[in-house]
């Protein structure tokens, strides 16, 4: 499903559901709420985060992606929340389980892909701490600016490393799981919102190829670095799953 974008004030003007989402890189948030109303078909406009535009700012009320901002509504950021109001805009919602059990387990599995401390969030701050001490990671200047925003500290950085190869760990396990059972997704028979944040942030550790997503190669280099640890945790398994995401489910290329 195509979108455009527009500007802040093109936005403001219309009606209906208006996304603000980084452009320019494959930021893991912003491409699973794309795939969510891709595959739900959800009509929307994109709105490119600026971080010097102090229009955005007092629209959005953040300075920072994504913000959804439907009708006159209040705007939500959190993924739960996006989440959420995706699936209330769906004409037939599939991506979270009816089943009592099985969305707990869905929103479970996606805090900790996409939460605080989740598997996103410590790749950040590896990448912030590989950065700020000369080992590959993001441009300093860009190391600072996150190391702020991901509450970076020394301590965090080196834990960080640990904390990624668990969850990785952690995530592969389930999907070998599922698989034994003959079920290639992470909940039940048929996609969930869990396997659209896999397939956005495995991109963090292994990026699809430039023909599908277009990256500068400094910002590419930085996705592509692993240490040994890392390196050994990011099971195939986990590729694979996204691979068959993208060839089934969601649009290629990425439109950035």
């Amino acid at each position: 499903m195509t979108f455009e974008y527009v500007s802040v004030e093109e936005a403001k003007a219309r009606g209906g559901l208006r996304m603000v989402v980084v452009s320019g890189i494959p930021s893991a948030w912003s491409e699973a709420v794309k795939g969510m109303l891709h595959m739900e078909g959800v009509p929307w406009v994109a709105v490119r985060l600026a971080y010097d535009s102090e229009a955005l700012v007092e629209w959005a009320g953040r300075r920072h992606a994504p913000v959804a901002i439907y009708d006159d509504e209040r705007p939500r950021d959190g993924w739960a929340q996006i989440a959420l109001l995706v699936q209330r805009l769906a004409a037939r919602p599939s991506l979270i389980p009816s089943d009592p059990a099985a969305r707990a387990l869905v929103f479970g599995l996606a805090h900790e892909m996409c939460g605080e401390q989740g598997l996103g969030w410590s790749r950040r701050l590896q990448a912030v701490h590989a950065g700020l001490h000369g080992a590959g990671g993001f441009p300093e200047r860009v190391a600072k600016y996150l190391g702020r925003k991901y509450g970076y500290r020394p301590q965090a950085g080196e834990a960080a490393g640990d904390r990624v190869a668990q969850l990785l760990g952690m995530f592969a396990a389930h999907l070998r799981a599922q698989r034994d059972e003959g079920r290639p997704y992470y909940v039940g028979e048929a996609p969930t919102i869990m396997d659209i944040y896999s397939a956005a942030f495995i991109a963090m550790f292994s990026p699809l190829p430039q023909p599908q997503c277009a990256m500068d190669p400094t910002t590419r280099t930085v996705f592509e670095t692993l240490d040994d640890q890392t390196r050994a945790a990011l099971d195939p398994i986990l590729i694979e799953h996204r691979d068959m995401m993208y060839a089934q489910h969601l649009e290629l290329p990425l439109s950035l």
